[in-house]
C-alpha cells in the first residue's frame, strides 16, 4: 500500500494492499476502498462509501458529502457504491443517497470528467462518459453507454437512456429516450447513429430503432397512440428497449422532436444510416 504520510485515514476504513493514496487525501467513516485503486491528493471520501477496484478518483474530488436536499440530515445512513474501472477526474462531486438505507449508485468502466456532479440517489450505468461540469440533480438515471455533453444539466427524476447523446450546454427535464441525440431544451434532434455503429449494431437493428423513432416521432401520433400502434408489432431487443423506456416515462414525459439538417458524422438526423 502506498499512502502518503499528509493522508488522514480514518481507523473505520478498509483499503486494499495495493491502494495509493496522495497528499492531502481525506478518508471519513467505513469507506471500503477496492484493489488498484488511486486516489489523488486533497480527494475526500466521507461515510459509507465502497469503490470497487481500479478506479481513479482525482484530484480535489468529494464522494459520499450530504444530499442536497433539505428534508435529508447529514446523520442519514446512505451509501454511495461505485463498481470498477471508474476514472472519476478532478472536483467532481458524488452525494450519498438522500433517505435511510439508500445508495447512489455507479457502474463500472465510466469517465466522469472535470466538475462533473452526481446528485443524491444517481444511478449511472456502465462505460457512461460525462464532460465536464455537467449536472445531475437527485434520481436521475443514466443507461448505458450514454454520452452527456459538458456543462448540460439534468432535473431530478429525469432518465437518459442507453446510448443516447446529449449535446453541451443543454438542460433536460424531460426523460431522453435510449439511443437518440437530445439538445437544447428538452428537444431530441435524432438518432446516434454513429454510437450505435460503435457499439456494434447491425444494419438491421439500427433500422429497427429507425423504425421506432419515426413511430413516435414522425407518425403524426402522439405518445399514447405510438405506443398503441407499437403494441401491433413484434419488435426485437433494441425496438423493445426504446418502447418500454418511454411507455415507463413518469409524469414529466419524454423529449420532443426538433427538426435539424443531419450532420456529416451522421448524428442529428432521424433517416441517418
Amino acid at each position: 500500500m502506498k499512502i502518503h504520510s499528509a493522508a488522514i485515514l480514518d481507523p473505520e476504513a478498509r483499503l486494499a494492499e495495493d491502494v495509493e493514496v496522495g497528499p492531502g487525501v481525506t478518508i471519513e467513516g467505513p469507506a471500503i476502498i477496492g484493489a488498484g485503486c488511486v486516489l489523488q491528493a486533497h480527494a475526500v471520501i466521507t461515510g459509507a462509501v465502497r469503490l470497487g477496484k481500479n478506479n481513479m478518483v482525482g484530484y480535489g474530488a468529494v464522494l459520499g458529502a450530504a444530499a442536497q436536499d433539505l428534508g435529508s440530515r447529514p446523520e442519514t445512513r446512505s451509501e454511495v457504491i461505485i463498481g470498477d474501472g471508474n476514472t472519476i477526474r478532478e472536483y467532481c462531486t458524488i452525494h450519498k443517497g438522500a433517505s435511510e438505507g439508500s445508495v447512489t449508485r455507479v457502474g463500472n468502466g465510466n469517465f466522469l470528467m472535470v466538475g462533473a456532479h452526481l446528485g443524491h440517489n444517481v444511478s449511472l450505468g456502465n462505460n457512461v462518459v460525462i464532460a465536464n461540469n455537467a449536472l445531475l440533480g437527485g434520481y436521475v438515471q443514466v443507461g448505458d453507454g450514454a454520452f452527456l455533453g459538458g456543462g448540460s444539466v439534468y432535473h431530478q427524476h429525469t432518465r437518459v437512456g442507453q446510448l443516447a447523446i446529449a449535446q453541451g450546454n443543454s438542460g433536460f427535464s424531460k426523460d431522453i429516450p435510449p439511443f437518440t441525440v437530445a439538445a437544447e431544451v428538452n428537444f431530441v434532434v435524432g438518432l446516434n447513429i454513429v454510437g450505435m455503429r460503435r457499439a456494434g449494431f447491425s444494419p438491421e437493428q439500427r433500422r429497427e430503432v429507425k423504425d421506432a423513432f419515426k413511430l413516435l416521432y414522425k407518425s403524426g401520433l402522439n405518445i399514447r397512440q405510438a405506443l398503441e400502434r407499437a403494441r401491433e408489432r413484434e419488435w426485437r431487443e433494441h425496438g423493445r428497449v426504446f418502447f418500454d423506456f418511454v411507455a415507463s416515462a413518469g409524469k414529466r414525459g419524454v423529449c420532443a422532436l426538433k427538426e435539424r439538417a443531419t450532420t456529416k458524422d451522421g448524428n442529428g438526423g432521424a433517416d441517418g444510416d
